[in-house]
């Protein structure tokens, strides 16, 4: 299998304060809640999503993988909506500790660079902060990672929306 060189940001925000607000979406965003009654629209968006970046992890799931996944207290996902269109997905997982890690984030094609990234994630940066799974503390951390092959923009939007980054690695990844 043929593999290209990428460079894996790892980010983070220790705190609710240190978000800033990305602009309003230049039209009416809605974000769903969706669980494993949708897992075929969730496994769609998010290979939608991840095709134009080369994602493999998705296309390698099965069926089973994405409804146990789907299932977990601590796996919540959201689907954006735009005119009645899927726009964008946010993955989170809850960790031990008070971590939330953005897992999935992104939008589908049709909505790419046309305003909508910044208050999506602006959106998920606040669900993270309030995510709050039985049993496990407040959060704590907010985290994420982005390759050098995802959006152009993706690293500049994390910053911009007040993430740090705390490592980063080179590593390949098949493509």
């Amino acid at each position: 299998m043929p593999t290209v060189d990428q460079t894996i940001t790892y980010l983070e925000m220790r705190s609710p304060d240190e978000l800033l607000p990305g602009h309003p979406p230049p039209e009416p965003m809605e974000l769903e809640r969706v669980g494993p009654e949708l897992v075929e629209l969730v496994r769609e968006t998010i290979e939608r999503v991840g095709a134009p970046h080369h994602w493999t992890t998705p296309r390698g799931r099965s069926p089973r993988h994405w409804r146990r996944r789907l299932s977990r207290p601590d796996v919540l996902v959201w689907l954006a909506h735009v005119r009645g269109e899927v726009a964008g997905v946010i993955e989170l997982e809850v960790h031990r500790g008070g971590d939330v890690e953005i897992t999935v984030f992104g939008l589908v094609p049709d909505f790419v660079g046309k305003g909508f990234g910044g208050p999506l994630l602006t959106e998920a940066v606040r669900l993270a902060w309030g995510a709050r799974v039985s049993g496990r503390p407040a959060t704590t951390r907010v985290w994420l990672h982005t390759s050098s092959l995802d959006h152009p923009h993706a690293l500049g939007n994390y910053q911009r929306r007040g993430f740090r980054v705390f490592r980063s690695e080179d590593r390949p990844r098949p493509i």
